[in-house]
Formats: C-alpha cells, structure tokens, sequence
C-alpha cells in the first residue's frame, strides 16, 4: 500500500455484485508504479492503461477475452505498447503490484480481485484513477450525454495541428491514431493539455475537478433527466477556471455560467461562440462559427455543434477559429462514429455507436441526406437500460423515420450477470409500427443479414447502431461483405 495512505476496505458479495469502499488520504500518481487492470482490453480501460505505460509506468492486465492460442488484435497493440497481458486466472498479479484498477463490470469472483483483497492491494474504480491522472494535468473535461468522444477527438486534432501536442484519453479510437497501428483512444503528448470525457452514466464526472469543463447537451439516457441535471451542476460547480456550455439545448443552457465563453448551434441564442448556415451535401457539413467558415468530412447538424465546442474551446486556449478551421478540413473521425465501411453500387453501409434514443434518431437523420431510403438495424444493449428508455426510443425512432425508411433490430445484447428478462427489441418495433412506420424484428443478427437482404434497393444506405457488445466491428463488416458480395 502507498505510503502514507489509510484504507478501509468493505467487500459486499450479493448477486456476484461488489461494492468496495475507500477512506483514504488522497492519492497521487506518483505513489503508484506497477498497476495491474482486470479488463483492460475494454474501451475505457486500455485508454488508461496506455496512458499510464506512455507515463512511464509499469502496467499490466488481464481480460477474460484473452485466450491461449486465440488471435486478439487488442493484446497485440497493448503488448506493443509495453503492457504485459494475461488470462483472467490471477496470474499477472505480482509482488510488485502496488495498484489494482477494475471497471464497473468486474465481479467480485475474479481472482485478480480476491488476490488483491487478500494482499490488501489497493483497488480503484476505472473513474476515480482517472481522477487521479487529471489532477496531475491541466484538463479539459467534455461532458453531455452525446457526443463526448467525437468532440473530444475533434479537439484534439485541432490542438495538434495548431502544435499544442495535447494528451488525450478518450472512450474510442481516433482514426488518425489507429492508422498508425494504435488501439487509438489514447496519446501521451508533451503539451500543457489533457482532454478527457466525463461520464455521466455511473455519476463518476462529479470527481472530476477540471480547469475547463464543457457541456455538450442533456438527454434522458442511463438516468433521468433531474437526476442528470443535479449531476452535471456539480460538474459545473467542480470545474477550476472555466465552464463552457451549449445554449442550443435549453437544460444545458440553464447550467451557463457565463454566455461569453458559451456556444450555440442558434443564431437567435445569445453566446460568445455561434455557429450558422449549416448544410449537408453527400457525407459533408459546411456551416460558418463567428463568420469562420467550416468544411467537415462527415454528416449531421449534431457534427457541427461538436465541432462548434471543440473551436470554442480551442480558441479559449489561444487557437484561432481559422486554425480550427484548417484543422477540422483534415479531420478523420473516429472509430464507430458514422464509420463508411463500405460505398459501391448504390449502397453504403455506415457503422454507428448510437445507443441511447436521441443518438439513434440523429445517426438516422444524418444518414438520410446520403440515400433515398434508408434501412436502419440497431441492437439495444442491457434489457434495463432498455426498459427504462422503451418508450422514448420508440417515439424518436418514428419522429426521425421516414415513410420510406425502415427499421430492423434484433434482440438485445446480455453481456452476463443478473438481469430481468421482461422485455425484447420486438416490444420496440410493435410500438413504432403502431406509431405508422416501417419496423421489422429478427431475433437473430445473423439471420436478419438474409432477411434484409430483399429490402436494399439501391441508392440505399444501410446504417448499423449499437453499444458494448464487442463483435459488433466483426459483425459489420460481414454484413458489408455479404451485401456488397465483396
């Protein structure tokens, strides 16, 4: 244990669940050296664990997708990054292990968690290290219940090219970074400046305690909306120097400030930052920020409020707008954020991350620029999650529909653990057909790439959507592969 630190540890086994509670002093990064993450092929955890490597620290992990004898692109890049990998059996942990980092879905049964209880090894929640890293760096945290990662990237790339060589760790990989052979959801630069997501889904973006915070938007997702409202206000109220917000979204709006830093997607809404003149071509925005005009390689009104932060937050940090605006020309996006994987023959096939109600019918309306019809497949993940959200996914996904336009989903994605099982993606489709719009259910992903098949009449775009579950970048490219016949 780091010295000069108090632990109390209380482990409470229920429903293979754990809950483990810290008093303690309060932590630095420098009091750790060799940290071992279980999950650590996750989204959010390898960010982490690559940062830190890239730190100069010793890191190690486990995951229980890593198998003997089986392939993991994953393990590959982690161990290239310096990251020592094991099997989920308790063997990575060492003497020498003087912190242990799991995500909110570690049980309390791995043996790397019964080892380090046993050894009293510390354990910190993937969001409190995170804490603990952004206190070590001058740090701008993006929040809001959508867009988080691609403004996050969008920022990046901005401060790059204006030679500011930020750091990042974000929740997905940026393209620019993959193309080098990189997992891509995190970079150790030399610069002042850390960009970060905080996340609201588990309450964890109130530990932040940023120099600049931004809000993006509120939308009802993992909580409700007074409950996000009282979350996001202590974001606001822990952000060190400077609170940025979007005012196009009224809830976000009533979280401002100071209008002078703010940015808004509205001409008619007071803020020191707007953004006018939208308009979408094929698979490009153009829209002005200030009178700066803007060109984006990518799709939606939502991209250019993204882009609308990431300039406003840029030029807080000595970036002009034009600078932004050269920058963002070049921007490549990110990994499952309206990804082309592939375009021949009239149909385009997009993969898309969106998960909660109102991402899903803006990827949608997005979408429908690129085609006369659109046929749209989503995967719900978590029946909770479903449940708590039935009925607004049903009235978003029929107010963005077309008449022309379809939509398809197929059962919702378990990844294990306890859950009530009183509810199915057909409970969706039923209510958007009763609400006169064209939705299909295939309880079978793989038997819906078949069923559809007869439905793609080009010029058509085809657009996937879903969260967490893992196969879902293997599963789209087979769909790409089996309808195009590449």
């Amino acid at each position: 244990m780091p010295n000069g630190s108090r632990l109390r540890l209380t482990c409470i086994l229920a429903s293979q669940q754990y809950h483990l509670v810290f008093s303690y002093m309060k932590y630095t990064l420098d009091q750790f050296h060799h940290i071992f993450f279980i999950g650590v092929a996750g989204a959010g955890m390898s960010a982490l664990a690559q940062y830190l490597a890239g730190s100069g620290k010793q890191v190690s992990g486990s995951d229980r997708y890593f198998v003997p004898g089986l392939e993991n692109e994953t393990r590959d890049k982690l161990e290239a990054a310096g990251i020592r990998c094991f099997e989920q059996n308790g063997s990575g942990i060492s003497p020498e292990t003087d912190l242990v980092v799991v995500s909110t879905a570690v049980e309390s049964t791995v043996p790397e968690v019964q080892i380090a209880m046993q050894q009293s090894i510390p354990i910190l929640k993937r969001s409190e290290l995170l804490a603990i890293i952004a206190e070590s760096r001058k740090t701008v945290a993006i929040g809001g219940t959508s867009g988080k990662s691609t403004t996050t990237a969008m920022l990046f790339h901005i401060l790059t090219v204006a030679g500011k060589d930020p750091s990042i760790i974000s929740g997905a990989g940026l393209t620019s970074l993959i193309r080098q052979g990189l997992i891509g959801n995190a970079h150790v630069g030399k610069g002042d400046w850390l960009l970060i997501e905080a996340d609201e889904s588990d309450g964890s973006i109130v530990q932040y305690h940023p120099e600049i915070g931004v809000l993006l938007n509120i939308d009802k997702d993992h909580q409700e909306l007074e409950e996000l409202n009282h979350i996001f206000s202590q974001f606001r109220d822990h952000c060190k120097d400077r609170f940025i917000v979007n005012r196009t979204h009224p809830l976000a709006a009533n979280l401002s400030k100071n209008i002078v830093h703010d940015f808004s997607a509205d001409e008619a809404i007071d803020a020191g930052y707007k953004s006018a003149g939208f308009e979408q071509a094929g698979d490009e925005i153009r829209f002005t920020v200030n009178g700066h005009a803007f060109l984006l390689h990518t799709v939606g009104r939502h991209n250019m409020e993204n882009a609308l932060a990431a300039a406003a937050v840029a030029h807080q940090l000595g970036v002009p707008l034009e600078i932004s605006s050269k920058a963002l020309s070049g921007y490549e996006g990110i990994y499952r954020r309206h990804q082309v994987l592939g375009n021949a023959n009239g149909l385009i096939v997009i993969d898309d991350y969106a998960h909660n109600p109102v991402k899903c019918a803006s990827s949608i309306q997005a979408c429908q620029p690129l085609a006369p019809k659109l046929v749209a497949w989503f995967q719900p993940h978590g029946y909770g999650p479903t449940r708590f959200l039935k009925d607004d996914f049903i009235h978003e996904f029929a107010k963005a529909l077309r008449p022309q336009d379809e939509i398809w989903m197929s059962e919702i994605y378990y990844a294990g653990g306890t859950a009530t099982k009183d509810i199915s993606s057909a409970d969706l489709v039923s209510g958007i057909r009763d609400l006169g719009r064209q939705a299909f259910f295939v309880a079978d992903r793989q038997e819906w790439i078949q069923a559809v098949k007869p439905h793609i009449e080009p010029p058509c775009v085809l657009l996937l959507m879903g969260a967490r579950d893992p196969g879902l970048e293997s599963f789209g490219q087979e769909v790409w592969k089996s309808l195009s016949g590449a």
